[in-house]
């Protein structure tokens, strides 16, 4: 255990190790150094001091490019009279250059680049190591990291605007590296892997924060000490800033990409089982009907035994094909390995090619081909590496005969349950929680009927108040409403058939109580070859809008605005057309192109890294009329 929490844990191990500052990201105590963290590091951080604090999640794309999320508290912040205001913001950094001999490492990076401009900003800087544990950092910045002890300006800085009127977040592209600008930088010192001392120069003047009294800014000079936590889980900070206030911070980090893959505690796998020398020859068997059902018969159960289901089976004298469910392993790959192993203890000698078919929802997705002589190789003579010779098909038109049916399959849970809202600018965490129950019903592979109902004991997620001031209908802001009537509800009640109409193909379609708020019909179609990076897809929706109590009922399509009284319908007709693109490396992007619930048109860009444990990170980006 202690082993598997180290994997996951850790940036960076050793005394020049990155370390976060308080906006979250790598940094001294306010300022950023030209530090990155290892690839695919996750980390989150709470910190502040005075009359701030900063909650932020930041994670490294990809070795030089990093991506940070911020929700920040402002308490009596000056643009909002005497109310407290949440902020929220987005910064990016890119490392321009690696250090390496003479040369340090540089960092560009933009602060806020998606929010209010409370935390606009703009760098470039250089961190160098001169000696174990010992690092220097110099940098220029813009906006604010350009307020304090300002050399020059490269132009008028544009103001953002009133903090109401953007408090959804823009872009302000025509801001960057615009305005006064000013040096700043600092060193860093760690006499061993736990501790490291820290001092700077900050160039941020904290205008807006001095003119509300929130802070007094006596000095630029910072100060700070980072301690490491127990197998680099973490790290706990004490820091003198502004030359009046004394903060402190906690980080803790995980890396999805060293995490292991979930499992480990169910029994391992059989062994491939060799075949005598000669045996793959006899071919007597093949006459006897009793032992190819035997066969069959002893595959199934010692699949079962695995917990995975045999749904259909072809037995040639030389092949095998075999259409299978796994309902519980998460990685497919550990489920295939599994049946594979367990075909070669089961089937005869004779057999020398393995394809195996996945099912999901009845639908057969890849078809994989394993020769069973390269198993044997891999396990009991040289060790080989089984994937380059596997071979991929689409498993449409390759389905085996059905073998004996176990539907209709009935499953059900009750447990109870916590659903979080969070940013919301009034209260940035709700809650609410209670019981819930769901079911499935199986009624053939292809046809499954399922459901969910919830019974609410707490929570404040009701007392969310929003005003719509966009003109459009009001989809999603009367969810409120629907958690302030709805203590016992249908969370969803819908009958979906799955198939695949041709080659590459994948259908669905979907009629019912679809989600809390809408219900009606639903139908989709993917075209994806096997092997393609490339796939399109396309999905429609004719909805309804369900009664508040979430119960059998619906409602008008007519919403009025509480505070203008302005009526507005809601299309019944949505969807949009898809087409998704695998880069590589576990990144997959996304482009959905459409007509949305208020029935604006606009389109949706995504994309996301996902690892070989499941875990997956990613960003969207939506933009309509």
């Amino acid at each position: 255990m202690a082993t598997l929490w180290s994997s996951a844990a850790v940036p960076q191990e050793g005394r020049d190790g990155a370390t976060m500052n308080l906006y979250g990201t790598p940094g001294l105590v306010d300022m950023p150094t030209a530090e990155v963290l290892p690839d695919a590091t996750l980390s989150a951080t709470y910190g502040g001091f005075g009359n701030y604090t900063r909650s932020t999640l930041s994670f490294q794309i990809t070795p030089r490019l990093s991506g940070s999320f911020r929700y920040a508290e402002l308490k009596d912040f000056p643009s909002l009279g005497a109310a407290d205001f949440y902020d929220r913001s987005f910064d990016v950094r890119y490392l321009l250059m690696k250090e390496s001999g003479w040369r340090p490492a540089i960092v560009l990076g933009l602060s806020d680049v998606i929010g209010t401009g409370i935390y606009s900003g703009e760098y470039v800087v250089a961190t160098k190591t001169l000696m174990p544990g010992l690092k220097v950092t110099g940098g220029i910045g813009w906006g604010r990291f350009g307020s304090d002890g300002t050399l020059g300006s490269t132009g008028r800085r544009p103001k953002v605007g009133s903090l109401t009127a953007v408090a959804q977040g823009s872009v302000t592209p025509e801001r960057w590296f615009r305005g006064d600008m000013a040096a700043f930088g600092g060193v860093s010192y760690a006499p061993n892997d736990r501790f490291k001392f820290k001092v700077e120069y900050s160039s941020d003047q904290y205008e807006r924060e001095v003119a509300s009294g929130g802070v007094e800014h006596k000095s630029p000079w910072n100060f700070g000490v980072d301690y490491k936590l127990w197998q680099g889980a973490g790290q706990l900070s004490l820091y003198s800033v502004l030359g009046s206030e004394v903060g402190a911070q906690l980080t803790v980090y995980t890396n999805p990409k060293t995490l292991g893959v979930p499992g480990g505690v169910e029994p391992s796998g059989l062994p491939v089982a060799p075949r005598p020398a000669g045996a793959a020859a006899d071919l007597g068997w093949t006459v006897d009907p009793q032992k190819t059902t035997a066969a069959q018969t002893q595959l199934a159960q010692t699949l079962a035994s695995e917990g995975i289901r045999l749904e259909g089976m072809t037995l040639e004298s030389r092949r095998a094909v075999v259409r299978v469910s796994n309902p519980r392993f998460n990685s497919e790959a550990q489920a295939l390995g599994r049946i594979a192993r367990v075909m070669t203890r089961t089937l005869p000698a004779s057999v020398e090619q393995f394809e195996i078919i996945p099912m999901v929802n009845g639908m057969a997705t890849s078809s994989v081909v394993i020769m069973r002589s390269d198993l044997e190789r891999e396990e009991h003579e040289a060790a080989i590496e089984i994937l380059p010779r596997v071979r991929f098909y689409d498993g449409f038109g390759r389905e085996p005969e059905a073998y004996q049916s176990s539907y209709p399959q009935f499953d059900w849970s009750l447990a109870p349950y916590l659903d979080v809202s969070v940013f919301d600018p009034e209260e940035p965490v709700r809650t609410e929680g209670g019981l819930r129950g769901t079911f499935s019903l199986d009624v053939t592979p292809n046809l499954v009927f399922s459901g969910s109902a919830s019974y609410r004991v707490t929570g404040n997620i009701s007392d969310i108040s929003r005003r719509d001031e966009s003109g459009l209908p009001r989809v999603r802001t009367d969810a409120p409403v629907y958690a302030a009537e709805g203590d016992e509800t249908i969370e969803n009640l819908q009958l979906a058939y799955y198939g695949r109409p041709g080659k590459n193909l994948y259908g669905r379609i979907s009629a019912g109580y679809l989600e809390e708020m809408y219900g009606g019909v639903s139908a989709e179609i993917l075209w994806k070859p096997v092997t393609s990076r490339v796939a399109f897809g396309a999905e429609v929706n004719w909805i309804q809008r369900r009664d508040y109590d979430q119960l059998f009922g619906f409602q008008s399509m007519t919403t009025t605005d509480p505070v203008s009284g302005v009526k507005r319908e809601i299309p019944e007709f949505n969807g949009h057309v898809s087409a998704y693109y695998d880069f590589g490396n576990g990144f997959h992007g996304q482009l959905d192109v459409g007509r949305y619930l208020a029935g604006d048109i606009g389109a949706t860009v995504g994309l996301d890294r996902e690892f070989a444990n499941g875990w997956s990170v990613g960003a969207y980006a939506t933009v309509t009329d």
